[in-house]
């Protein structure tokens, strides 16, 4: 009788590790980190499913400021990250955190301001029009929260010649949270304030405010996607990433992203260096 029970539990011993081992050959999942300016677009709704149906990966996202996500990725929480702030990114790769940085598309950053344009900076490059919101003290919503978004702003207005740190004042107004936070307050105060055209597009509630500088080659949004370090981190799953890196940057995958619009209209511009094969 003892032995029996012995050799049932021990069959249910090896049943479970069994069973264990085979839970964990069929996890293919990963885990993406980005920013929420990304995940807001839309655009991880439309290519995620059809990476999935492609390759049987699930990619579970996690969007935080731009910060943040590569502070989660140092800590070797996730095992791939989409993002938009090259500087940054390609210091994330130098200090060991990532194995490297792709190209994977762009868009692009907007003005928006009232429709009256106070500033008369309507139709100048993004530099003039700082100059004149500054020198005019013109209401100025920022996203002040470290984004990506925010990020960019704070590039221009050096690329403007302006301290804004020291030349900032009641006209230059922090909005604190994300960009549709930042467009409403905006709208509400009828200022100016820089956008990420998909975000743009996608808000609604515009009222007086319309793009007042666009084009400026200056104004290019692009974005990087790039492994968590395996060396570093043992848990990142290296070869189901490196699926998904490869699949984004793979003719496939640039003309996925290409195909998603919202109104008509595209958001993102494919330029992988690697589409080509």
């Amino acid at each position: 009788m003892i032995m029996a029970r012995l050799s049932v539990a021990f069959a249910l011993l090896c049943g479970l590790v069994a069973g264990a081992a085979t839970s964990l050959a069929d996890d293919r999942s990963i885990v993406l980190a980005t920013t929420t300016a990304t995940q807001e677009s839309g655009l991880l709704d439309y290519l995620l499913p059809i990476f999935r149906d492609k390759t049987g990966i699930e990619v579970t996202v996690i969007a935080r400021r731009a910060d943040e996500v590569l502070d989660g990725a140092r800590r070797g929480e996730v095992d791939v990250v989409l993002m938009h702030a090259r500087p940054v990114e390609e210091k994330f790769v130098a200090d060991g955190f990532g194995v490297r940085r792709y190209d994977v598309m762009y868009t692009d950053y907007v003005l928006i301001g009232p429709k009256s344009d106070p500033a008369g900076v309507k139709g100048k490059d993004i530099a003039t029009a700082l100059k004149a919101i500054e020198a005019k003290g013109a209401p100025f919503v920022t996203r002040g929260d470290r984004s990506g978004t925010h990020a960019a702003e704070l590039a221009l207005w050096i690329v403007a010649g302006i301290d804004i740190a020291a030349a900032k004042g009641a006209w230059y107004r922090e909005a604190g949270q994300g960009m549709a936070s930042a467009l409403h307050a905006a709208r509400a105060a009828n200022a100016y304030v820089l956008a990420d055209r998909g975000s743009w597009i996608a808000f609604k509630d515009r009222g007086d405010l319309d793009i007042v500088v666009e084009g400026d080659r200056r104004l290019l949004n692009q974005y990087g996607v790039m492994l968590v370090n395996p060396a570093k981190f043992p848990n990142v799953k290296k070869n189901l990433a490196q699926d998904f890196i490869d699949w984004l940057t793979s003719p496939e995958g640039q003309t996925a992203i290409a195909g998603y619009k919202v109104d008509g209209q595209q958001l993102f511009f494919p330029n992988s260096d690697r589409s080509g094969g």
